[in-house]
């Protein structure tokens, strides 16, 4: 039925649907049924109810938005446009998922202005988006005052039936629940339509009572198609629960105004085709050319740069009453926003000797967590619910909880993927703060679709994994982690480390501070390892140095990482007892070795020595790129065993006695 008069708002509307057509038109790629059924709720939260500022995207006290299900990325394409954002022009729009465009096939925080978090693996997004109202949550406990209120933002997300599938979603929406976040408001695109059709072959669970029972605040606008007086008092009195996150579930159409496509899978993922486009001009009387937006649209959307600024005016005004009010809390808050770490941060790093007291690198952590949450209070983190062997807590801290936001230490619950997902979702609040967040590394696994995004979003996430081989013993093959290390480092901009002893153990603390924009994994020892009197936190920076050595070219080079350095040093002993010169190696990260020029790489392994051997408590993929053709490895060949770590490490090899058999193999 075509629409003979419309009102500006309903203009606004077609405004969006029509840019999501038009560019997946164009680019015979893309999703246009989620922008067309969402654009209405889209209109109402982002012209009548969220501070944004165009001009600024990156203005501390915005709402922050994300688009869970991001294969619509065009609906959050078209919002940036005739909001006014410039990283997002008409040229970008036309050149929706083509080469060098800033509208990408899905939403990229490091590819578009605007964008907070990128989404697209389903689920993601809303775990984002708890994380960003936890990190709201938590500067407003540590800032805020009775008298100043300097923290204060909502988080809004879009999501859709796929996410709800997605069982991360289930994981970061129990544990909000349980926080009581008042500012997180979840819309719930409910149109029951996924890829291979209707939602009724394989998901007919009532979502509502689930989040109920997460302990949200839900509500249903039944007509979400048309009624944005509906849509706007739901958002509203949603603001009003403030003990509670809240789910709203928006009854839509997918494809809304397609005559032939309308509320079918045909449109989630497909272009809609000229004739079909044509008859959806006609149906909902859009008379323009493709790409061209009215000029009373544009006007009303371009109000937002106005507003913003004024929003922005107004928190500057409180912001400079703070700084004059509480200059040591302000101090901090700009720290934090210009992403400064505290000067000389790095003299808290503890260093140890080989007197010391043999720790297990996992303790080593601990020492080191506590020592430098004392001197960057931006720090907080915590564990998947094994914090006691993880030991992962601040000590003297409280946790965060509801009512207790302020506190560092997290409490995560069994939830691994969902805990990545919204450590990710705290960095990218870009407000300066550092997560950290623990489990066993095998179960790494489990939240490694959080962890690449970290890697992909520049979100500088701290992951520290304990328990990272067959040497914890008695817990047998399912917790013991043979292949992950191998699988992490095939992840661009990852830093892997698996650091040897307690001053590696600051080392890889030291990286993983000083890397913003890039996540850290840090896997540690369950056994106690010795310290060393040449270890070297600098040495650690650069993925690799050398521990020890013996006068002039050596005749073989030991690499090892982790627990098995003990191994290559006791080893090497022994052959220099025999005469033969041996270098051994500590290469805690593979991928900060690989980034050292090429001078440093051959004061380490020069290329004239060929005879190496590697030795590593997991499987020997990838090794070969360091020990090359002439030399070997030792790994582990299967998936570990039950038994006391000590009898696991030496029937799988790991042994001097088998370091030097193997290293005189080597040399022939």
């Amino acid at each position: 039925m075509v629409v003979a008069t419309q009102s500006l708002d309903q203009l606004c509307i077609n405004s969006i649907r029509f840019l999501a057509i038009d560019a997946v038109e164009k680019a015979k790629s893309g999703h246009p049924g989620l922008p067309m059924g969402a654009a209405p709720m889209a209109f109402v939260l982002w012209d009548k109810i969220m501070r944004f500022n165009p001009k600024n995207p990156q203005w501390f006290n915005r709402d922050r938005f994300v688009l869970s299900a991001g294969h619509g990325c065009m609906l959050q394409y078209a919002l940036l446009h005739l909001s006014g954002y410039d990283s997002v022009t008409i040229d970008d729009i036309k050149s929706f998922r083509q080469w060098g465009s800033r509208t990408p096939g899905h939403p990229e925080n490091f590819e578009t202005p605007g964008v907070e978090v990128t989404t697209g693996p389903l689920g993601q997004g809303i775990c984002n988006g708890v994380g960003l109202a936890m990190a709201e949550a938590h500067l407003a406990g540590r800032l805020n005052k009775p008298d100043a209120t300097l923290v204060d933002h909502y988080t809004y997300v879009i999501l859709g039936d796929g996410c709800n599938m997605e069982g991360v979603s289930g994981e970061a929406c129990s544990l909000a629940g349980h926080l009581g976040l008042g500012k997180l408001i979840a819309l719930y695109d409910d149109n029951h339509i996924s890829i291979d059709g209707s939602t009724d072959i394989s998901f007919t669970e009532d979502v509502s009572k689930r989040f109920e029972a997460y302990g949200w605040h839900v509500q249903h606008v039944e007509n979400g198609n048309t009624d944005l007086d509906a849509i706007q008092k739901a958002i509203e009195a949603a603001k009003a629960v403030t003990d509670r996150p809240s789910m709203i579930k928006v009854t839509t159409t997918i494809g809304y105004g397609s005559p032939n496509k309308s509320d079918s899978a045909g449109i989630h993922g497909a272009a809609l085709g000229d004739e079909e486009i044509k008859l959806t001009r006609e149906n909902l009387g859009w008379e323009h050319e493709p790409f061209v937006i009215p000029d009373d649209v544009l006007s009303h959307f371009r109000k937002a740069v106005d507003r913003g600024a004024s929003a922005e005016a107004e928190w500057n005004e409180t912001l400079a009453t703070y700084r004059t009010q509480y200059p040591e809390e302000a101090a901090l808050f700009d720290r934090m926003q210009k992403g400064e770490l505290p000067a000389n941060w790095e003299a808290a790093l503890p260093t140890y000797t080989s007197a010391d007291k043999t720790l297990a690198t996992r303790k080593h952590s601990e020492i080191t967590i506590n020592a430098l949450a004392g001197v960057i209070p931006e720090m907080l983190g915590g564990s998947a619910d094994l914090t006691h062997s993880n030991l992962t807590e601040i000590k003297g801290e409280g946790n965060f909880q509801k009512g207790t936001y302020g506190n560092r230490n997290l409490r995560f619950g069994v939830r691994e993927h969902g805990m990545g997902a919204i450590c990710n979702g705290i960095v990218l609040h870009n407000s300066g703060l550092i997560p950290y967040c623990a489990t066993f590394l095998v179960f790494a696994d489990y939240m490694r679709a959080a962890i690449r995004l970290s890697a992909l979003s520049e979100a500088g996430v701290i992951y520290v994994m304990t328990h990272d081989s067959i040497g914890l013993g008695e817990d047998g093959p399912t917790h013991q982690p043979v292949e992950t290390i191998a699988s992490l480092r095939v992840i661009p901009n990852l830093i892997v480390m698996r650091p040897a002893e307690g001053t590696e153990t600051s080392g890889a603390y030291q990286v993983a501070i000083a890397n913003r924009k890039r996540p850290t994994l840090i896997a540690l020892s369950r056994q106690g390892l010795p310290d060393y009197d040449n270890s070297s936190i600098e040495g650690v920076t650069k993925g690799a140095y050398v521990l020890s050595d013996s006068d002039g070219t050596p005749d073989l080079i030991l690499i090892g990482t982790g627990s098995e350095v003990q191994l290559c040093t006791k080893a090497a002993d022994q052959l220099r007892g025999e005469g033969k010169k041996v270098r051994v190696v500590s290469m805690p990260s593979w991928e900060l070795y690989d980034e050292q020029d090429d001078a440093y790489k051959e004061s380490v392994l020069p290329k004239a020595v060929k005879k190496r051997l590697s030795v590593e408590a997991g499987c020997d993929f990838g090794w070969s790129r360091y020990v090359g053709s002439e030399g070997a490895s030792i790994g582990v060949d299967g998936f570990g065993a039950s038994a006391p770590g000590g009898l696991v490490m030496e029937k799988y090899g790991f042994t001097v006695e088998n370091v030097v058999a193997k290293a005189k193999e080597v040399l022939g």
